[in-house]
């Protein structure tokens, strides 16, 4: 059985693109599922498919997270690897789906994990916003903060891989033109990415499909206007993440988030990578920090009594971030 990847929440399952991908696996939150339950679904999991990978985002509940790590602690099992990536909602669904896509490769339960890591800066995330007055993912000047108190607003939020947002004229449902020199947050003209020219977030340099989700802002913006400048080769709508709304400050939104799609080239882009052996659990990763118990590729120093320390995926608190 392919590697097991599972995550916290139903609504961060997207839709399989092909047969081939195998569903993901909703793990039960605590206000569902007890301790002992917990327990026995992971051990399950783990007898079922050898390893589990879960993406753990740093925006649920502690309690969800705490039960994550306790569960992993108690069974003393290193075939657990929770994965702390920061994106948005709708692109962590995304990345998830592209883990999905792996799992089925000849790719090692490693290099699976580590992989997650690398495929999120291949992902760009933003969202049209009715407002940016709470909005603390990216930065926003005093000039957009009172612009988001006059009717009809919209705003273009590009939270990842570079911050930038833009202001939005015009009103109705096909949003507006984006106003030159109105973005904020560095790295907003790119070299290379498609819509920068245009004053509109700078999109990928490569080959993506888009994916968007609606809020409770009308609007057609991210189809009519963004994907034709990001030159996406598909667009696809799927409900918008339950937890959007809170990670964007506002619930007038519509999220939207870039992705490779083809398998073959997610494949080629890992294995591009060169691949190193963790010096503490053994497996294999990619990039610098192993995914399963978080160890980084340099080995540490010595202990001062020639024995080796506690590993952050044993410790039954969260460890590093990824």
């Amino acid at each position: 059985m392919p590697t097991a990847i599972a995550v916290t929440s139903a609504d961060l399952v997207l839709p399989a693109p092909d047969r081939h991908t195998p569903p993901a696996v909703v793990l039960h939150p605590p206000g569902q599922l007890d301790l002992a339950g917990a327990l026995a679904e992971t051990s399950a999991l783990l007898e079922r498919h050898g390893h589990l990978v879960a993406v753990v985002p740093p925006w649920l509940p502690a309690a969800t997270v705490q039960r994550l790590h306790t569960v992993r602690a108690i069974l003393e099992s290193d075939r657990i690897a929770l994965l702390d990536i920061d994106l948005p909602p709708l692109a962590t669904a995304l990345l998830v789906r592209q883990l999905r896509q792996l799992s089925v490769c000849d790719f090692s339960p490693g290099v699976i994990a580590s992989a997650a890591r690398l495929l999120s800066h291949y992902i760009h995330a933003g969202a049209l916003l009715g407002s940016v007055a709470r909005l603390d993912r990216v930065p926003v000047g005093l000039k957009a903060h009172a612009r988001s108190w006059s009717p009809n607003a919209q705003f273009a939020v590009l939270a990842h891989p570079t911050p930038h947002l833009v202001k939005l004229t015009g009103t109705g449902s096909g949003g507006g033109r984006a106003q030159r020199g109105r973005a904020h947050g560095g790295g907003a003209h790119g070299a290379g990415a498609h819509g920068a020219s245009a004053g509109l977030p700078p999109g990928p340099a490569f080959a993506t499909h888009l994916t968007f989700a609606r809020g409770q802002l009308a609007s057609d913006w991210v189809a009519a206007e963004l994907a034709p400048a990001w030159r996406v080769q598909g667009v696809m709508e799927n409900p918008l993440p339950a937890d959007s709304p809170v990670w964007w400050a506002t619930p007038k939104l519509v999220e939207f988030a870039a992705a490779i799609p083809d398998p073959a080239v997610l494949y080629q882009l890992v294995a591009s990578v060169r691949r190193e052996q963790c010096h503490w659990c053994g497996l294999e990763l990619i990039g610098d920090r192993c995914g399963f118990c978080a160890a980084p590729l340099a080995a540490p120093p010595p202990a001062g009594n020639g024995g080796r320390t506690t590993p952050p995926a044993f410790s039954g608190a969260p460890g590093p971030r990824h």
